[in-house]
């Protein structure tokens, strides 16, 4: 038995993107943006750790009848970079820093993402390889976005709506997938032991 908490990743992403869109669209501007440090924080340190551990640890396996290993690094090196965006942006709003470097950081980050989204799709990873592969592209398009729409577009509420939205239809990708897979982690655990 292998240890895969894939889906609590995942559930955890969901969280995250539906907490950055409120922030994106009421939070930017805040003169005290601390109310968001919570949440990003608890984000940030749930995908830290299990990404980092995955990352490093390597726990999916190559099954006989399927290979999962690739969720070691599309998952974990991904939410590594997802975590510490969190717990950053904690830090940043508990200090009420600029998020300017934090969006350069995003747009890299994001650009990674959404080659993992490709790939996932040209390889037809997962069981629905289009469904995630969109969570990852819409995921890093969120990303890669940050930086112009909070420098180039200072103010702009339109512009900060429309990524608010984007990162909602994300967090809906990934609640789909995540209540997917423990839906399917459940029943296949179950009759393993």
């Amino acid at each position: 038995m292998f240890v895969d908490y894939i889906a609590l990743m995942l559930i955890n992403m969901t969280a995250g993107f539906f907490i950055l869109a409120h922030f994106v669209y009421a939070g930017l501007d805040a003169a005290d943006r601390s109310r968001w440090v919570p949440g990003f924080t608890a984000v940030g340190a749930v995908a830290f750790v299990t990404g980092t551990h995955m990352a490093l640890t390597w726990p999916i396996p190559k099954l006989p009848t399927v290979n999962l290993s690739f969720a070691n690094v599309a998952f974990g090196e991904m939410t590594v970079l997802f975590g510490i965006l969190f717990l950053c942006a904690a830090l940043a709003c508990a200090k009420n820093w600029r998020l300017d470097v934090l969006g350069i950081y995003a747009f890299f980050a994001g650009l990674a993402a959404v080659v993992v989204g490709a790939q996932i799709v040209n390889s037809h990873l997962t069981q629905s390889p289009n469904l995630t592969g969109a969570g990852f592209f819409l995921s890093g398009l969120a990303g890669m976005l940050f930086l112009p729409v909070i420098w180039c577009l200072p103010g702009k509420k339109a512009a900060r709506c429309a990524l608010a939205v984007l990162m909602a239809v994300a967090g809906l990708i990934w609640a789909f997938v995540s209540c997917t897979a423990f839906w399917g982690h459940i029943a296949r655990f179950s009759q393993s032991q």
